[in-house]
């Protein structure tokens, strides 16, 4: 029986170990991949700061956009009792797994010249695809089921007495929200955001198909990644160095921020 549980507990162990394995050696391959000369000359490309600037710019957008809108939806979806509520949450939690591929062009049949609303935004004078917009509604889209996500978790977290305790003291049902519900979520909320800031910034797939590849309008780091990948693969590497870097950041700020928060709160 000890053998048993000794080899089970080895097998646990090498399947571990060779998991952590497979996800750091990219990590490892890629930093060893390139060399200080050639990190500066990738940087130094003239396709390098619009990409990195126009992935920062629309990135924030899309996270202002998320934020605004996810938080009273997460609210709500952690409070609703309704049989609406569990078919709303799938609703929502359905761009994480569809292929981004798929979600570009269920974008391009809503947006598109020929789709739902074409006709609607042409009319007026707007031509979403192919544009910078375009590059936020694809970044909203498959970023903004995890930070809902997020704001249900850390919302259904708030005790019902804390708000009902705050209304008795005279606050309104919005005040209490605002002064009691989102300072007690907000480590919750920081963590969603980070996942959904980081989400937007690596979006390829959708973006590639609703806004297209084009240098300095919709070229995104990754997209700028995918284009150095075809005419230099140094140059690839020292685009997805950076942007990995920045990916790195936003993790650790994932790890710090609701710490922090908390023992700020504390105080």
């Amino acid at each position: 029986m000890k053998a048993l549980v000794s080899t089970g507990r080895g097998v646990a162990t090498a399947a571990g170990l060779g998991l952590l394995a497979a996800l750091l050696l990219p990590v490892v391959a890629l930093v060893a991949s390139s060399s200080p000369s050639e990190i500066w000359e990738g940087i130094s490309d003239p396709s390098f700061t619009p990409a990195l600037f126009l992935s920062l710019r629309t990135s924030l957008i899309s996270l202002v956009l998320v934020v605004l809108g996810g938080s009273p939806l997460g609210w709500w979806l952690a409070r609703t009792g309704s049989r609406w509520g569990k078919a709303v949450a799938v609703l929502v939690d359905l761009p994480l797994v569809l292929p981004p591929a798929v979600v570009g062009v269920a974008l391009l049949a809503a947006f598109g010249r020929r789709g739902l609303l074409g006709p609607l935004l042409e009319s007026v004078g707007l031509a979403l695809p192919f544009s910078s917009p375009a590059v936020v509604v694809a970044q909203v889209v498959v970023a903004a089921p995890f930070y809902v996500q997020g704001a249900a978790t850390a919302f259904g977290a708030v005790s019902s007495e804390q708000l009902l305790v705050a209304q008795t003291l005279g606050a309104s049902r919005i005040q209490a929200i605002w002064r009691v519900a989102v300072p007690a979520a907000l480590p919750g909320l920081l963590a969603g955001a980070s996942l959904a800031w980081a989400r937007a910034l690596g979006e390829f797939g959708a973006t590639l198909i609703f806004a297209g590849n084009l240098p300095e309008v919709t070229q995104t780091m990754p997209l700028a990644i995918y284009a150095a990948l075809e005419r230099d693969v140094h140059l690839a590497i020292t685009f997805s160095l950076a942007l990995g870097g920045i990916a790195a950041v936003l993790l650790v700020a994932l790890r710090a921020l609701p710490g922090w928060v908390r023992r700020a709160g504390g105080r």
